[in-house]
């Protein structure tokens, strides 16, 4: 299982996995991967870090772990392959979008063009099983995970994280709230999203935060097509 990254994630990704405990990760997906349907393809694992080089974070939205449905992951966090039918997260992202700057919702739910703009779409957990959500909770990619928001938080540059969910806002014990901003609400999941996501604004604050930093904003809009 080599790691397919090219940028500047490279060297930082290659001493977060120079550990005992990713070791014991990876020999644990090899045998996965030959005896179960995983989520995403092994080649799209690392999607995350391919596309949005490390220096070109300007904001973090942290998910849980892929969708666990067939064609789905791609290595982006809420983001799904061009063709399949959007998730009812994403659905309430785009709701929350619309409601928040009137960009309103496209027809798919690939989210590249948010990656490509500075949008770091990583999920806790990178890898899942088929049909069966947090599989792979506790297997080691969390310390991976931590050790690459450890590394953002080292940017002098402020990044915006946003962590939607308790298990996104664990997190948040590894970000210097003096250097960089954190937005929180509840998860855009139907089971709670009427609970503070909608109306949270997250998109218009995160732009808010951003220029208020001296930072070009992220424009939200999507390709009509994926």
């Amino acid at each position: 299982m080599t790691i397919p990254v090219t940028n500047q994630w490279q060297p930082i990704l290659k001493e977060a996995t120079n550990t005992e405990s990713y070791q014991q990760l990876r020999e644990y997906l090899k045998e996965e991967y030959k005896v179960q349907d995983i989520f995403p393809e092994m080649k799209n694992i690392w999607t995350a870090f391919q596309w949005t080089d490390y220096a070109d974070v300007k904001v973090v939205i942290l998910g849980q772990d892929p969708y666990h449905g067939p064609g789905q992951a791609h290595g982006l966090s809420f983001s799904v392959q061009p063709g399949i039918a959007i998730p009812p997260s994403l659905r309430n992202m785009y709701k929350e979008l619309e409601s928040d700057l009137g960009i309103p919702p496209v027809k798919h739910g690939y989210l590249e063009s948010w990656a490509k703009k500075g949008v770091f779409l990583l999920n806790n957990v990178l890898t899942v099983r088929s049909g069966q959500a947090h599989s792979h909770r506790g297997k080691g990619w969390e310390q991976v995970t931590d050790f690459a928001i450890s590394s953002l938080n080292r940017r002098n540059e402020p990044i915006v994280f946003i962590l939607w969910g308790a298990a996104a806002q664990k997190k948040r014990a590894l970000i210097d709230e003096e250097k960089h901003f954190i937005l929180t609400a509840p998860h855009p999941s139907p089971l709670s999203s009427y609970r503070g996501f909608f109306g949270s604004k997250p998109f218009s604050q995160t732009n808010a935060l951003l220029e208020a930093s001296g930072q070009e904003p992220i424009n939200w809009q999507l390709p009509a097509d994926a």
